[in-house]
């Protein structure tokens, strides 16, 4: 049996010509977060009711239930269980925005914990959310968006979309609790790299000290970089909005090279270098095919028909060329040469893993 095995390859470039390799500027509240402001995460614990029939019968499900019944004043006799196959036990996360003051809506995704099959049609009874802290911040309810579903045949066959156990509510939940923070409370502001470069925090300590008077800005180290700043309330908000709109020349990032091996993706950023190397990759074949005889008697013969075995083996090896990388090869030509070899994906990651053993290869590689 002959196999035969593709693969696909995409091949990214991060500005890959050295005519490209022009600044970088970025504004300032797109690279960085500022100390303080920040969005929490919140979860709760509740029931999604009005399934048809596709909800789960775990115990906690059920004991959630009768504890919800007895809120509303209606005791279940000891012993009985209610095995609603319509109700599910759920869980609810959200995520609550830096400065949400009560009243606003929050997005709140819901997911079954127990062994429901679809939560398509169900409604959210109002949950608390709780923060970290245990504080209750916000409440949700209503009823659920889900994308996915799926499909039973009395044969026993059945397909599924997407997932059906996970829905969401737009707006479902409400803030009830603001957050305390500490944007006013020092007479400084820190702003935090998204990316830590030494570069860029330097290049956004001279620009602020630039635009504001030297020493309002010090980089701390390639992650943060403090700002004096006002502490009225009012005028520090109008500080960081015309801090937040700098632009800002950011550093190129270190050489890197991100190869998937599950996927075949392969990036390559702009700084990868080569130093001086000689490469061939050749590529072997073989074929095993077995093609089965039959061999009949000779006429007149006492026998019988018999199966004879006659396998073909097959060895084809290709001869690639061997191409040299000088001194300070770019990313395009890497990529040229190793195109006019006809390289595959799985040849190309073989390359340059081989590369980087012999230190030849100037960047930094990783595997996902």
């Amino acid at each position: 049996m002959l196999r035969k095995i593709t693969y696909g390859l995409l091949l990214a470039f991060l500005l890959s010509s050295p005519l490209m390799a022009f600044a970088q500027t970025s504004r300032l509240k797109d690279i960085t977060s500022v100390t303080g402001v920040r969005s929490n995460q919140l979860i709760g614990y509740g029931l999604v009711v009005g399934l048809n029939g596709t909800g789960d019968n775990a115990p906690f499900t059920n004991q959630t239930f009768a504890n919800m019944m007895n809120q509303f004043g209606i005791t279940l006799p000891p012993g009985v269980n209610p095995q609603s196959q319509n109700v599910a036990a759920v869980t609810i996360n959200a995520e609550l925005p830096a400065f949400a003051k009560p009243g606003q809506r929050l997005d709140v995704t819901v997911s079954s914990i127990g062994n429901a099959e679809s939560l398509r049609g169900g409604t959210l009874l109002m949950t608390p959310l709780r923060g970290a802290d245990g504080n209750t911040y916000a409440v949700a309810q209503g009823s659920l968006v889900v994308g996915g579903f799926g499909a039973d045949g009395e044969d026993g066959s059945s397909i599924t979309v997407n997932v059906p156990s996970v829905g969401r509510i737009p707006n479902g939940g409400m803030v009830e609790r603001e957050v305390a923070n500490f944007f006013a409370d020092s007479d400084t502001l820190t702003f935090n790299l998204h990316n830590p470069d030494f570069t860029t925090a330097r290049r956004i300590e001279e620009k602020i000290n630039d635009m504001m008077g030297p020493g309002v800005a010090q980089a701390l180290d390639p992650v943060s970089v403090r700002v004096r700043a006002p502490r009225d309330t009012s005028q520090r908000v109008s500080f960081l909005s015309v801090l937040e709109n700098l632009r800002v020349d950011t550093a190129n990032s270190a050489a890197k090279v991100i190869v998937n091996s599950r996927t075949g993706t392969i990036v390559i950023g702009q700084d990868v270098r080569v130093a001086p190397a000689a490469v061939t990759h050749g590529a072997l074949t073989v074929t095993i095919a077995e093609n089965p005889e039959v061999v009949q008697p000779e006429a007149f013969a006492d026998g019988e028909a018999q199966e004879q075995q006659n396998t073909e083996i097959d060895v084809d090896q290709e001869n690639n060329p061997m191409f040299k990388f000088d001194a300070g090869v770019t990313l395009d030509e890497i990529v040229r040469a190793v195109n006019q070899i006809g390289a595959a994906p799985g040849d190309l990651m073989a390359i340059l893993e081989a590369l980087k053993q012999a230190g030849a290869l100037n960047a930094e590689l990783i595997v996902i």
